[in-house]
């Protein structure tokens, strides 16, 4: 497809804005899927991915019509692309991240930003040279209803001061290629952001515990990983990951206050009451838990991007601290103790 014409919003002039999709894995197929079927205002004109025949298989089977360039920075630098999802090995990130920003183009990355806090750095500066901020990571709990309502609890007033929190990110299994250190950096990076997002403030140090190993385990691998947070206004975290939970995919979050608690719900679908019993439904994997969640999230972006604004959402300071996060509980992880999350000055580019 060719843009009929791009106009200082930075969408078409027919109001609808072609994206591009690097990267078509199973989240950016279902990204893809997503803007095609649940969101309105997208239409994917270009994706590409270093598997060029997946790439042609799901552009035919999602977004007949689209382009397969050959690289994504092809894809980057097309005229029938206003703005570019990168949903690739994250690994690839940085450059892609780098190469929408010089081009001027709205870029939507999947977690994590890059992959090293080092490579984030690069990414804040070269937005801060920029002048304005193109980029917004895929942290989409925090568009989750059931976060947001336990957010807007904790800052209501009627529970008094937030003391510390309980979190459980429960997997009924991992894939094959998953690695002890991905405990971390794909899992537990959802909770750093959104603990930092929670209490508005940033992690100051982070400590690894791993308990009595699940007999599912590989070796070497640590399940269960305990993490304790320590917040820099004094509130404690403690996050539980679980690879092999077995039973479903199970999100939890409870926060205790002064003067009472809130927490997500034990189930994101109804309860059945009969013979007796109480049955709560699990969801089974992660596009079932956050489904409305990422639609939530894709509107934001698209609202901002057909506006010709800044996006609202998690932006590449973000990406930076979960980044630092991720660097302290490795090291904590592997080393032992009690870690400090350092963190550069913050640009004044950034929100606080």
């Amino acid at each position: 497809m060719t843009n009929t014409g791009v106009t200082n919003t930075g969408v078409t002039d027919t109001g609808v804005t072609n994206i591009g999709v690097i990267g078509t894995g199973v989240i950016g197929a279902e990204h893809i899927r997503r803007l095609t079927t649940a969101v309105p205002g997208a239409r994917i004109t270009s994706v590409t991915d270093v598997d060029l025949d997946r790439a042609r298989a799901v552009a035919d089977s999602l977004a007949p019509g689209a382009s397969v360039p050959a690289t994504g920075a092809e894809l980057i630098e097309s005229p029938e692309v206003d703005a570019v999802v990168v949903t690739s090995w994250g690994s690839t990130h940085r450059d892609y991240v780098l190469g929408c920003i010089a081009a001027g183009k709205p870029v939507f990355c999947e977690k994590p930003l890059a992959s090293s806090s080092t490579d984030c750095i690069t990414i804040l500066e070269a937005e801060v040279a920029a002048g304005r901020r193109y980029v917004q990571v895929g942290f989409m709990r925090r568009y989750d209803p059931a976060y947001l309502a336990l957010r807007a609890a904790v800052h209501g007033g009627s529970l008094g001061a937030p003391l510390l929190m309980h979190a459980a990110h429960r997997n009924p299994a991992l894939p094959a290629h998953f690695t002890g250190d991905m405990v971390v950096t794909d899992s537990a990076v959802h909770e750093f952001d959104l603990i930092r997002w929670m209490f508005a403030d940033e992690i100051a140090a982070i400590t690894a515990y791993t308990p009595r190993r699940n007999s599912r385990a590989k070796d070497g691998f640590p399940d269960p990983l305990v993490l304790v947070l320590e917040l820099a206004n004094g509130v404690l975290v403690d996050v539980e990951v679980l690879a092999n939970a077995r039973y479903g995919y199970d999100i939890r979050g409870e926060v205790v206050c002064e003067d009472g608690v809130a927490a997500l719900s034990e189930s994101a679908g109804v309860v059945v009451r009969s013979a007796g019993t109480v049955a709560l439904g699990v969801p089974t994997d992660w596009p079932e838990r956050f489904a409305a969640a990422f639609d939530i999230e894709f509107r934001s972006w698209l609202a901002s991007v057909a506006g010709g604004e800044e996006p609202t959402g998690p932006d590449a300071w973000d990406g930076y601290a979960a980044a630092a996060c991720i660097d302290a509980a490795l090291v904590s992880l592997h080393d032992g103790g009690r870690v400090p999350v350092t963190l550069v000055d913050r640009p004044s580019l950034y929100r606080p």
